[in-house]
């Protein structure tokens, strides 16, 4: 009977990855954490808090801490799905609160295709940040807590906080000045919120609304975008990146690439010669 599961740490305190692709049957069990993840092949049929259910490729589970649950494969087939785990302190950080005693998912299986971008997004930021025990850029794992943060608040509406603040438009305007003001040294998403007095939740979904991406992910790329321009400037790759808020030129190679589709070297010789006019932050 075929079964491969790991586990990763990610560079947040108390959330992990697990990757698990098994035809094995679980007897009954429960976890100490959260749990928010996704069936990427197969199904399986499960007791949860909520009674029997069924999840299949391209839904969404969830699990509470202490909530007792088992699992069996539908079919021949085995199933394959990723979790974050996060620990109640963990949670409670995403949620802003001080504890998450009364933080609950309310639905064990979701069919959500909004859900399901969000945790992709996620999953993919965890990969690019790495893990504790490994160098993580400390770019990627803001990253990698708005990405989740996302994944998050949308997975439970219900089991929010009370409803914070909204930020205006004249507000979020701060926000991206704040984010503009000093590429080098970026301000955290508790500043932010603390900013414009609303919670990381609120700003995150809110800012995204206006602005198309979430604030440290809008941030990602007004460095790059300065990074390009001094490149194209004459400076140095070593300098650009030091410049720009990246922690080394290694680092900034490897964002501006996957952005770009090029290299910043291969940017350089393009605008040897030529001007590149520099962008508005807003």
């Amino acid at each position: 009977m075929s079964h491969r599961s790991e586990v990763v740490a990610t560079p947040l305190p108390g959330v992990f990855v697990t990757l698990t692709d098994s035809a094995r049957s679980f007897p009954r069990h429960w976890h100490g954490n959260f749990g928010l993840g996704v069936v990427d092949r197969g199904a399986q049929r499960s007791a949860s808090g909520r009674g029997a259910v069924e999840a299949f490729a391209g839904q969404c589970l969830t699990h509470n801490p202490g909530e007792v649950h088992d699992g069996t494969p539908i079919g021949d087939t085995a199933r394959r799905w990723r979790m974050f785990h996060i620990e109640p302190a963990a949670m409670a950080r995403l949620f802003g609160v001080s504890s998450s005693a009364d933080l609950e998912w309310h639905a064990p299986v979701m069919d959500d295709q909004a859900l399901r971008s969000a945790l992709d997004r996620a999953f993919d930021a965890s990969t690019a940040a790495g893990s504790t025990r490994q160098t993580a850029d400390s770019s990627d794992s803001v990253l990698l807590e708005e990405a989740l943060l996302l994944a998050v608040g949308r997975a439970s509406p219900l089991a929010r906080s009370p409803q914070a603040v909204r930020p205006d438009g004249e507000n979020l305007t701060i926000v991206v000045e704040r984010l503009a003001d000093d590429l080098k040294q970026a301000p955290t998403l508790d500043e932010l919120a603390a900013l414009v007095g609303t919670s990381r939740y609120t700003l995150v979904r809110q800012f995204g609304r206006r602005h198309g991406l979430p604030p440290m992910a809008w941030l990602l790329q007004l460095r790059l975008q300065r990074a390009r321009e001094r490149i194209a400037a004459g400076w140095g790759l070593a300098d650009t990146a030091q410049s720009c808020g990246f922690s080394d030129q290694s680092h900034l190679t490897r964002l501006f690439t996957r952005q770009f589709g090029y290299t910043p070297g291969s940017w350089r010789r393009a605008t040897a010669g030529h001007s590149v006019a520099r962008a508005s932050a807003f």
